[in-house]
């Protein structure tokens, strides 16, 4: 998927001028045919670009609008999809097999498929967003539906994962969009939910549905 720089500006609810800052000052990957050329973006080193850096979120009061799909988006997807605890496993591999399966059906998803689509992405790159929060997707895979789901599963042991800070994984939130654009701002979403310490300590209890639920619509009421 090719994007130009007002997709970006919209899934990241940055201006403009900031997503020239970060391509200029954070190395957001953009491409231009020539100097005077309007930036284009790649979907996948965007995504993969996100899993990297916290993403800087605007409060109501910062952002001017915000799309129809953008409110309460998070709230939305794991309302969708569901939450697993303790989930068994000794491996990340396990944990993702055991957390599809246990699901799969209810989602109506083809469990062989999406484990093996799963897998196929974390060995090219590992899904961890830092401070122990994992974001396990499928590339190029978008659901035949008109809702986003989100999957939260709790391992019942912390698990090495490839974390870029070294981190044991202690939350899983399995993202399946059904749009590239959808896709994106989820994980924007997700990566800046990780990066606030009061969020982590609160997944690290391990909340179910309901009180997660309710933790996710307090937090998305800021944006």
């Amino acid at each position: 998927m090719d994007l130009e720089i007002q997709d970006v500006s919209e899934l990241l609810q940055l201006s403009i001028g900031e997503v020239e800052e970060l391509i200029k000052d954070k190395g957001l990957p953009a491409y231009r045919l020539k100097e005077t050329a309007p930036y284009r973006f790649s979907k996948i080193e965007i995504e993969e670009w996100m899993m990297k850096h916290q993403m800087p979120f605007k409060s109501k009061e910062e952002s001017a609008s915000t799309s129809g799909f953008a409110h309460f988006s998070l709230f939305r997807a794991i309302n969708k999809g569901g939450v697993l605890i303790d989930v068994d496993g000794a491996s990340k591999e396990e944990v993702i097999k055991n957390s599809i399966y246990a699901i799969a059906d209810d989602l109506e998803l083809d469990k062989e498929v999406i484990i093996e689509l799963l897998l196929d992405r974390e060995n090219l790159m590992p899904t961890a967003l830092g401070h122990g929060i994992g974001v396990p997707h499928a590339r190029d895979f978008l659901l035949e539906k008109q809702h986003d789901i989100i999957l939260v599963s709790y391992p019942k042991e912390p698990l090495e994962y490839g974390s870029l800070d070294d981190s044991l994984v202690h939350t899983l939130f399995f993202l399946f969009a059904c749009q590239d654009k959808r896709h994106l701002h989820l994980l924007a979403k997700l990566a800046h939910f990780s990066s606030q310490e009061e969020n982590v300590a609160f997944l690290k209890t391990k909340p179910n549905k309901g009180n997660l639920l309710t933790y996710i619509k307090q937090w998305e009421s800021q944006f």
